[in-house]
């Protein structure tokens, strides 16, 4: 049995979220939150909700046991990209793409 939590939407760039969620994956829950809480990236807090989310549907929706769960899967989707415009001179433009993040972290118990 396992239990998944997905973060649509996050307005930061997946490059950026997967630097940290490469630390975490195949890691034990605890453990992924003391070095989640240690990091100093952006993507650390949007990785720290969604694992915090994810082991609470599994102790809530499953009956599993918290001490015994590892990070099965994680993986960062991109998302949709906003793109906006900054003027610059002589009438021309250059675009800005604020990128998007689809965030997903499934975690099942360790036999």
């Amino acid at each position: 049995m396992e239990s998944k939590a997905v973060a649509k939407y996050i307005r930061i760039a997946p490059r950026k979220v997967r630097v940290v969620m490469d630390l975490v994956r195949g890691k034990n829950v605890a453990d992924a939150f003391a070095i989640l809480k240690f990091t100093p990236k952006a993507g650390a807090d949007v990785v720290e909700k969604v694992l915090r989310s994810a082991v609470a549907n599994a102790e809530n929706n499953f009956d599993m046991d918290v001490d015994k769960l590892y990070i099965k899967t994680a993986f960062v989707d991109q998302g949709p990209t906003m793109k906006r415009i900054h003027p610059r001179s002589r009438g021309q433009a250059f675009k800005i793409l604020k990128r998007t993040s689809h965030v997903t972290i499934v975690v099942d118990e360790k036999n």
